[in-house]
């Protein structure tokens, strides 16, 4: 018996309704009709997927405080999400930062990175992993060490509409 993938993520946050929006409007995660956001829970699923839920949100309140782990205390730094193409991830990169979210970016050589934070100040990630096809030893190389994120020269080198993770994350 092993483990062979995350079924789905569940976070305290302060305020699910905002967070739903959030999840929702800017990674286009659907709200699952049954969670209860009245009550301080709600359940999402990432466009696609055919879990019950990817994401499950309970709420904590105004009073909540920021969460100290990797500063005072041990705890989760990140969840990853992985999108569908490149486009995708530009696309995201710039709603992230309209919404006034995006915290940074990392090219790590065989994937490209943005980071955020939800209204609840939980940082995530969405990668686009470049294709095994397409990987080259310089890729492989760059992951040794993270450089900035040039998500243009990306885009000119391998195009909007490359599909991520081909070989690699999905058959």
């Amino acid at each position: 018996m092993s483990i062979f993938r995350l079924n789905h993520a569940v976070l305290y946050v302060r305020n699910v309704a905002e967070s739903v929006a959030f999840y929702r409007d800017l990674l286009g995660f659907d709200y699952i009709e049954g969670g209860d956001a009245h009550r301080g829970a709600a359940f999402l699923r990432a466009p696609g997927s055919t879990n019950d839920h990817d994401l499950g949100l309970f709420e904590l309140g105004a009073h909540a405080a920021d969460s100290g782990a990797g500063q005072t205390s041990v705890g989760l730094y990140h969840l990853a999400w992985e999108v569908d193409t490149l486009g995708d991830l530009d696309r995201i990169a710039g709603l992230l930062d309209a919404a006034g979210a995006l915290v940074g970016s990392s090219d790590h050589g065989t994937t490209k990175s943005l980071y955020a934070k939800d209204p609840s100040g939980i940082e995530f990630e969405v990668v686009w992993i470049i294709p095994r096809e397409l990987l080259t030893d310089a890729d492989r190389d760059k992951s040794k060490a993270t450089g900035r994120l040039d998500l243009a020269r990306e885009l000119a080198k391998y195009g909007a509409d490359a599909r991520s993770g081909v070989g690699i994350s999905r058959p």
